[in-house]
């Protein structure tokens, strides 16, 4: 499986993701029509294909990094070097069958600086998380990502990976959450209405199989703030 990232809201830190709709949107969501868990068909609300392989995503406001030239300024005129992740990809082995599921995310660093004179290495710090639920945070790495401008170039680019292991039990849907998912009900049933999604334990049990694989920059509190208030 490839699949390429999306943004998540910031949640209290720079690694949080948004529970709910689009949980449960993304949750049963594929990546391939032929590959997954679990088929919702012919019931009420929802016909889709859930991938119990973690989704792979950047926080609100991780995606970029500024250094400034004095760190006592964040006016334009300090800029020093900013970057960006972009291209964030990742494979997945569920169709293989083992105890875990293993992702490996892929991204580039794109980066820009203002003073070319001179080569320059620079090395920016990046983090991988593993969420589950979107609220637990199951593990955490950090890295650094590797930036060399030439003499007289301002832009340069960085390529990093990442990589995570997920029991697959723990991300399968109980049995009878499946079954309630994907019985079929028809016009006279006394449940026929209800969308089992809407229902407050399998939205749990769908929360608790779901994985994600957040990547950004490991920023300070004042890079946070920038971010955040720019």
């Amino acid at each position: 499986m490839t699949a390429i990232f999306r943004r998540v809201p910031k949640s209290g830190v720079a690694i949080g993701s948004a529970i709910g709709v689009a949980l449960l949107a993304g949750t049963l969501s594929g990546c391939a029509k032929s590959k997954g868990e679990l088929v919702v068909d012919d019931s009420v609300g929802v016909t889709a294909l859930r991938d119990p392989c973690p989704r792979v995503a950047i926080p609100e406001y991780a995606g970029d990094v500024t250094l400034f030239s004095d760190p006592k300024r964040t006016d334009s005129g300090a800029l020093d070097v900013t970057a960006s992740i972009t291209n964030l990809r990742s494979t997945c082995d569920q169709g293989q069958g083992g105890d875990k599921l293993y992702t490996v995310a892929t991204f580039d660093v794109l980066a820009r600086r203002s003073d070319t004179r001179g080569a320059r290495h620079v090395e920016l710090p990046y983090f991988s998380t593993v969420m589950r639920g979107g609220n637990v945070v199951i593990a955490k790495r950090v890295g650094t990502v590797s930036i060399d401008f030439a003499d007289g170039q301002d832009r340069a680019t960085g390529h990093a990976k990442a990589a995570s292991y997920v029991d697959r039990a723990q991300a399968t849907l109980p049995e009878e959450i499946r079954n309630r998912l994907s019985r079929k009900r028809r016009a006279g049933d006394a449940d026929a209405a209800i969308d089992p999604l809407a229902q407050p334990d399998v939205r749990a049990a769908i929360a608790r199989a779901t994985f994600e694989l957040l990547v950004g920059f490991q920023l300070t509190d004042q890079q946070l703030t920038f971010n955040a208030t720019r």
